[in-house]
């Protein structure tokens, strides 16, 4: 017998419930086939799931395990059928690091009033497509590069690259730095979503390069002043830390800044979105 989400629907019902009766009327089912139902997952998983008595049903030390990967798994599938029903109403966007920069909080409250109807998430996953791949947004904002032949995109706007140093580093005094200072310090790069790389530099020019994982390792690293970072504009505005300064790269070349959807499957709110964005980042900083 295959495992079946409506053998734990039930399994869940009866022990909520408190009684077969109870789950059946729950279950819009008789009482025979929710005993039935029980006894076919109990068969399935090789384990008694229930001790039933006269008074009461209380589940077996395997039951509490299967009874918590029910509610899980039931609680995944609710998700997956409402983000399929609901589908056009949401719009997610995805980032790594800084979402929109600046223009966050803009971004969030022009859409609101031009698309009331299409609830705005913004959501954070530390991947190069900000969750695009992983399938955990519609469109993402993304710094780096990724596979044009599978997806789309559009350039919305540019971002001046920032130096980030410890707030009592010498250079915080500074109104800017250059590359060439920054390749005499040890420069902490992310692997994985950072937008630099040693490219920067002429080759066998650059900085020596320590390596995190994640935005909170990268600010943890520069706040103890053995090392520097360079940085996107959007994350000195996102991630204001105490023991951090930002001052700018003079010389280095702008970040483009891209919004990225999959090619064959557009969200329909995908212009509005890029327009929104695009008319951002061209108005002037106040």
């Amino acid at each position: 017998m295959e495992l079946e989400l409506r053998h734990l629907r039930c399994l869940v019902a009866i022990v909520d419930s408190g009684t077969f009766t109870d789950a059946a009327i729950e279950l819009g089912c008789s009482q025979a086939a929710v005993s039935r139902t029980l006894l076919s997952l109990e068969r399935a998983l090789g384990a008694r799931l229930l001790h039933r008595t006269s008074r009461n049903i209380a589940p077996t030390t395997a039951g509490v395990q299967v009874l918590a990967r029910a509610r899980h798994l039931l609680a995944e599938a609710e998700d997956l059928v409402r983000e399929v029903t609901t589908g056009h109403t949401r719009l997610r966007i995805g980032h790594a690091w800084s979402a929109m920069g600046r223009h966050t909080k803009e971004f969030q409250r022009r859409w609101a009033r031009r698309q009331p109807d299409v609830e705005l998430h913004l959501i954070r996953t530390a991947t190069q497509t900000g969750g695009l791949a992983e399938g955990a947004c519609d469109l993402a904002v993304v710094r780096v590069g990724f596979d044009s032949r599978r997806y789309e995109s559009a350039i919305v706007g540019h971002e001046r690259r920032y130096c980030a140093l410890a707030t009592d580093d010498p250079w915080a005094r500074r109104r800017s730095v250059s590359l060439a200072e920054v390749r005499e310090r040890v420069l902490v790069v992310d692997r994985r979503t950072g937008t630099t790389t040693a490219e920067l530099w002429a080759p066998g020019e650059g900085p020596e390069l320590e390596r995190t994982r994640d935005i909170d390792d990268w600010l943890a690293a520069i706040a103890t002043g053995r090392c520097v970072g360079i940085t996107p504009h959007g994350t000195t505005t996102q991630y204001r830390r105490d023991g951090i300064t930002y001052r700018p790269v003079r010389d280095a070349d702008p970040v483009p800044v891209h919004l990225v959807w999959r090619r064959h499957d557009p969200h329909p709110a995908t212009e509005t979105a890029v327009e929104l964005l695009t008319e951002l980042y061209r108005e002037p900083e106040r």
